[in-house]
C-alpha cells in the first residue's frame, strides 16, 4: 500500500467518523450528561467495535480474493456503487447533530462503554461500509503489514476523533459550532466517497 492509497483510506475514515449519525449522538450524549470520562469510555469502546468489524471484513475479503477473484471483483464494483450511493446521500443531507443527539441520565463508565460498543456492533451499515471501502484497498495490500494498517486506521481515527469531540464538549459553545458545520461535513464526505467510487471504475 502506497502513501497515497493510505491517505485516501485515512481521509474516508476521518470523514466517515465526522459525519453526523447515531455514533456521534451517543458520544455526545455521554459526554454532556456524565462528563468527559464517560465520553472517552464511549469513544474508545466504539472504536473497539469498529476494529472488530474491520478485522472480520479484511479477513473475509482476503480469503475471497484468493479463492474467487471474480466474486471479489463483483463485490469491489458493488462496493464502489455503495460508496457512490453514500456519497450522494451525504451531499443531499442537511446535517443531523441537533436532531439525533439526546441527553440522558448520568451512568457509570461501564454503561457508557457498553453503549459505545453496542452502537457500533449493532449498526449493520458499518459492516456494509467496511466491505465497500476495504474492497477498494485489499488488492493493493496483500501483506500482513498493509492489512494490519487497513484495520488499524479506522480504529485509531475513530477513537481519536471521538476523543477530540469529548474534550471539545468541555468548552461552552462547541455544540453550536458542530451544528453549524454538520452540513459542510456531510458535503465533504459526499465528494470524497463519490471520488473514491469513480477511481475504482476508471482504474
Amino acid at each position: 500500500m502506497t502513501l497515497t492509497e493510505w491517505g485516501s483510506l485515512f481521509l474516508v475514515c476521518l470523514l466517515g467518523a465526522m459525519t453526523p449519525g447515531p455514533s456521534l449522538a451517543m458520544v455526545m450524549k455521554h459526554s454532556l450528561s456524565a462528563g468527559y470520562k464517560n465520553g472517552l469510555a464511549t469513544a474508545w469502546a466504539h472504536a473497539g467495535g469498529i476494529g472488530l468489524y474491520a478485522l472480520i471484513t479484511i479477513a473475509g475479503l482476503a480469503v475471497l480474493l484468493h479463492r474467487s477473484p471474480l466474486v471479489f471483483h463483483v463485490i469491489t464494483y458493488a462496493g464502489a456503487a455503495y460508496l457512490a450511493y453514500l456519497g450522494v446521500n451525504a451531499l443531499r443531507s442537511r446535517g443531523g447533530i441537533a436532531e439525533r443527539m439526546a441527553t440522558g441520565q448520568v451512568v457509570s463508565l461501564w454503561q457508557s462503554a457498553k453503549e459505545g460498543l453496542l452502537i457500533s456492533l449493532l449498526n449493520p451499515k458499518i459492516g456494509l461500509f467496511f466491505i465497500a471501502l476495504f474492497s477498494q484497498f485489499i488488492s493493493t495490500g496483500h501483506d500482513a503489514v498493509s492489512q494490519g494498517l487497513i484495520v488499524l486506521t479506522p480504529v485509531v481515527v475513530d477513537g481519536l476523533w471521538y476523543t477530540l469531540i469529548t474534550l471539545l464538549l468541555s468548552y461552552a459553545g462547541i455544540l453550536k459550532v458542530l451544528r453549524n458545520n454538520a452540513v459542510l461535513i456531510d458535503r465533504l464526505s459526499g465528494v470524497v466517497l463519490i471520488a473514491l467510487a469513480l477511481r475504482v471504475v476508471w482504474g
